[in-house]
């Protein structure tokens, strides 16, 4: 499939009224998945302080399962109930036309911290909060 993706660059340069300092990359058409991961406390045990998208984002550049993936959007964290220590992170990612990249993640577990969380498919987050029974 790479070799095919650079057959059409190279024969898109080599028109001639065509500027070949304008193309960049050629790439397969891309869609956003979202996916909602699970599993983590909202405020971090030693410091008393809720979780940021800066911890997450570390954790995620660094995390293997996450190596191809490119996120579309910022990571969103909500806290699930107001008693309750849960938080669910929103993430939206680039994904090939057929889900590889979203089925690869689904039901995957990684560390943040030193909690185990694990990705899940979700609909696109509208962040509207809603019972999870309705």
């Amino acid at each position: 499939m790479t070799s095919d993706l650079n057959i059409v660059e190279r024969y898109i340069k080599d028109l001639k009224n065509i500027d070949s300092s304008n193309i960049i990359s050629s790439s397969l058409p891309q869609s956003k998945s979202y996916l909602k991961i699970l599993g983590i406390p909202y405020y971090i045990e030693d410091i008393n302080l809720s979780i940021t998208t800066d911890i997450v984002e570390k954790v995620i550049q660094t995390t293997h399962l996450f190596k191809d993936i490119v996120l579309v959007f910022y990571l969103y964290i909500i806290k699930v109930f107001s008693k309750l220590d849960i938080a669910i992170i929103w993430i939206d990612i680039w994904n090939s036309q057929n889900s590889t990249k979203e089925k690869l993640l689904i039901n995957r577990c990684f560390n943040i911290e030193c909690h185990i969380t694990t990705i899940k498919d979700t609909n696109m987050n509208s962040s509207v909060l809603q019972y999870k029974n309705c």
